[in-house]
């Protein structure tokens, strides 16, 4: 495809409840949208960084004008063929993966509009439908906590994800396990802590956890290593693998039994493509994360999480979950099956922003044309 014009939106999108891990706290979600043209037809991409640089280096503000200034007028004009011809037009710029994933998710979207041809098929999946999980932020309180697992354990979900930071640590498991013993939970240290902490990881063994994510340093791979060979629990690493290199580094040293890929965190589809085939191959299982995007970004997600070798429950979320009106008017909900897991099904069309909503909303705006 020939790319024609790129417009570009930075938006912030009001929680219902703040959202809070060990980085920081967030009330609204913030994140770059990318229209895309190719001839008469035209599709979205998304990558929410959120507003401060805390989970990753960069940020909404930083990966618009990122876009806006250098990757965007790189490849508007050229005829672009495959994700790996973009991921390679724009390797001349290092890093950057979030601002990446704003023209590669839009890319991948418009390339599916123009074979006709559902997103997850194009990345293909023989599937349309996976189990997704449900997470829990910290709260005001353990009681606030437990009050909201409740309901999702009672729904069904196959597993549960709970942030974990310093003073939301132990008593917050001892809680959470004293009213479910046997349900599945995994906890989500977004690098909260440094291998001098083995002895806390140490003490998680006895909760029967399904893994530890991200316990480590943002971009640590050897430190890991060394966790898990200290530990019982399987580590999971999100914030550490930005690349395919990076996943096969982290499976040669032992650092992890697991691998979360989000599109945003490593450049797009292309790379998560890359990297859920390189863990395929070395026998390590992956599931998707999110950003809290919109369902024109977690619709992407979905896509992606059809793959074969995502078999770890998605944190893909229904709109509603955190979104009093989500930035498109086709919500992302969940399917309720009779075996009782709730699952989410692939757009066979990726929504669309509403257009009045996304004014409201939009921070920054730009057109890249010729």
């Amino acid at each position: 495809m020939k790319i024609d014009r790129i417009e570009l939106f930075h938006v912030a999108m009001p929680l219902i409840y703040p959202w809070r891990t060990a980085y920081g706290e967030d009330a609204a979600i913030h994140s770059v949208l990318c229209r895309m043209s190719s001839g008469s037809v035209e599709a979205w991409g998304e990558s929410a960084p959120f507003a401060a640089p805390c989970y990753s280096p960069e940020c909404a503000d930083g990966i618009f004008s990122i876009n806006r200034d250098w990757l965007a007028p790189t490849i508007l004009g050229k005829q672009i063929d495959s994700g790996q011809q973009l991921q390679a037009e724009l390797s001349l710029f290092k890093g950057n993966p979030f601002a990446k994933a704003v023209l590669d998710t839009a890319w991948w979207n418009l390339e599916s509009r123009l074979q006709n041809r559902p997103l997850h098929e194009l990345l293909g999946a023989t599937r349309n439908e996976i189990p997704v999980g449900a997470d829990f932020g910290v709260m005001d309180s353990f009681d606030d906590l437990l009050t909201a697992i409740g309901p999702a354990v009672d729904a069904g979900f196959p597993r549960i994800k709970l942030k974990f930071r310093p003073g939301w640590d132990i008593p917050m498991l001892d809680a959470v396990r004293s009213q479910h013993p046997h349900h599945t939970f995994h906890i989500d240290c977004n690098s909260g802590y440094r291998l001098s902490d083995a002895s806390l990881f140490r003490q998680i063994d006895r909760y029967n956890l399904a893994m530890i994510e991200q316990p480590l340093q943002h971009d640590d791979l050897i430190d890991h290593a060394e966790l898990q060979r200290q530990i019982k629990t399987p580590v999971c690493l999100d914030e550490s693998i930005v690349t395919a290199r990076q996943t096969e580094q982290a499976i040669a040293l032992e650092s992890c039994q697991y691998v979360n890929v989000k599109p945003g965190r490593v450049g797009g589809l292309t790379n998560a493509k890359a990297i859920h085939d390189v863990c395929q191959q070395a026998g390590i299982p992956c599931w998707v994360g999110g950003m809290l995007e919109s369902s024109t970004g977690a619709g992407i997600c979905a896509a992606l999480a059809m793959l074969d070798n995502f078999t770890y429950p998605a944190d893909i979320f229904p709109s509603s979950r955190f979104y009093a009106h989500d930035l498109a008017d086709e919500a992302l909900e969940l399917i309720d099956r009779a075996e009782g897991v709730p699952s989410v099904q692939a757009f066979n069309v990726i929504p669309d922003p509403n257009s009045e909503r996304l004014r409201q909303l939009t921070i920054q705006h730009d057109v890249i044309v010729g």
